[in-house]
């Protein structure tokens, strides 16, 4: 097996910073009391500056007046971490969280899928870069020893062990892992490379670290195996953002739903799955909330698609009240099964599909606004049909996704035009040749809507086929109900 480890040192400081905050600026996390925060992390710039974990927030401040400063979010790191997961698992099955800030991944599986580890790792930095957070990354054959590679060496790929282990000799005791009094005490007695202790004899060194120093140390080269509880993307999607002032306006929220949705994405392409149903949710203060249903017509998995739909019945919106927070919730997410085209089409480039232009329609005008027609299990021709909505099947007669065609039910009871009049209308001339029938149709005498009909298609003299009428058993009267293509 060989893993690559994914670090990121700036995730705690990511789950919390307020948009529009740029990563350098120097800054803090906090934890402890209110009335008495201290530091339990200080980012490299605010590190630069003198300040340290452990020092109260006051102190901090007196070094750099302003110095911003947020409570370390626990639930907020997790969230975060999961989402970079979902991008992980693209690549791999076996993905593993090691929190608070990295990611284990088995790729010895997809090298070759992905040419090799060169190629692969320029997929992996490229993907990751996206997610604007900075990352390092390394690679061994075992996982704790590529988290170990991951912080203190970025960038090295160890695919032996021989390799790695002359990696870990040259690593500083306090830099592996161990405890930090374990480490002080090997410090203390001399022993600050990991060289040095691993050339101890293995009982005299259980004997002065104890089993579960030791257990660690044999789990870095390899003598002890490991167990990574595996990740895998949640069946329901919901993520939340909360906002440091309020929103009063509808165009105002399109940044924050460009995040979401983005990350969205992200999580569906990782899955290989996609959505066709998820809500936006505004939340107002004092706990109100407005749902924002968007419905697809067929599952969607592109974050440019999922902004412009979910834009538009956004834009529908009037809001009542300022929006504090908002969220994107899918519990349905179904298998994507992408549409392919023909080896040779016949539509001309850049022309809009039914498929697109449906979903457009829907957005801008409201799921009512727009229908498609469906068969129904009855003879009368003028009640065989009903408005539904918008179906996505296509067949040889269906021009688009609006039309459902009828030959499920009038196949058996003879050809059919497409074309009805609003109402029937005496037909003359009458025809000059019957082309197929009579087909009886007699029906409605439960629902007062009798008929007895014998329906012909014939042709008249100006050479269109006509669907027509005649009373039961009649041989005059001619009646036109619908016109043939």
């Amino acid at each position: 097996m060989l893993w690559t480890c994914l670090h990121f040192p700036e995730l705690p400081f990511a789950a919390v910073r307020p948009d529009g905050l740029a990563p350098e600026t120097a800054a803090v996390l906090t934890d402890g009391s209110l009335r008495h925060p201290r530091i339990v992390l200080a980012n490299a710039a605010a590190q630069a500056l003198g300040v340290r974990a452990g020092q109260p927030l006051a102190a901090a401040r007196s070094l750099h007046a302003g110095l911003p400063a947020w409570p370390r979010d626990d639930e907020a790191e997790r969230v975060l971490l999961e989402s970079l997961a979902a991008l992980a698992y693209g690549y791999s099955a076996n993905v593993s969280l090691a929190a608070p800030c990295a990611l284990l991944v088995e790729i010895g599986a997809s090298l070759a899928l992905f040419g090799g580890w060169p190629r692969l790792e320029r997929r992996l930095r490229e993907t990751f870069a996206a997610s604007g957070l900075g990352h390092a990354l390394a690679l061994a054959p075992v996982a704790s020893a590529a988290r170990v590679l991951a912080r203190r060496l970025p960038g090295r790929a160890c695919m032996e062990m021989p390799s790695l282990l002359a990696e870990l000799d040259g690593i500083f005791v306090t830099e592996c892992g161990l405890a930090e009094e374990t480490s002080s005490s090997l410090s203390a007695m001399g022993l600050t490379r990991l060289g040095q202790v691993f050339a101890l004899p293995r009982a005299e060194l259980g004997r002065r670290i104890g089993p579960t120093a030791l257990a660690h140390l044999d789990r870095l080269r390899g003598l002890a195996p490991e167990v990574l509880p595996a990740w895998q993307p949640p069946a329901r999607y919901a993520r939340r953002l909360e906002f440091d002032g309020r929103i009063d306006e509808v165009h105002a929220l399109a940044f924050p739903l460009q995040r979401l949705l983005r990350e969205f994405a992200r999580f569906l392409v990782a899955r290989d799955g996609g959505v066709q149903r998820f809500e936006i949710v505004l939340e107002h203060e004092g706990g109100a909330r407005r749902r924002v249903p968007v419905g697809l017509l067929a599952p969607q998995c592109e974050a440019a698609a999922l902004l412009e739909f979910a834009r538009a019945r956004l834009e529908r919106v009037e809001l009542a009240d300022a929006v504090c927070a908002m969220a994107l919730v899918a519990d349905d997410l179904p298998t994507l099964k992408p549409v392919h085209a023909d080896l040779f089409e016949d539509h001309r480039q850049g022309a809009l599909d039914w498929p697109a232009l449906a979903e457009r329609l829907r957005a801008r005008l409201g799921d009512e606004a727009l229908h498609g027609l469906a068969a129904c299990a009855e003879h009368r021709p003028a009640r065989a049909w009903r408005l539904a909505p918008p179906a996505m099947g296509r067949s040889s007669r269906s021009p688009g996704p609006m039309v459902a065609t009828c030959e499920s039910v009038s196949s058996s009871a003879g050809a059919r035009p497409f074309w009805l009049l609003p109402r029937v209308i005496p037909l003359r001339p009458g025809p000059i040749a019957i082309l197929a029938g009579p087909e009886r149709i007699e029906s409605g005498w439960w629902d007062g809507g009798d008929e007895r009909r014998d329906y012909y298609i014939v042709r008249l003299p100006t050479g269109q086929r006509a669907w027509a009428y005649l009373a039961a058993g009649a041989t005059a009267g001619w009646m036109l109900h619908g016109w043939f293509a």
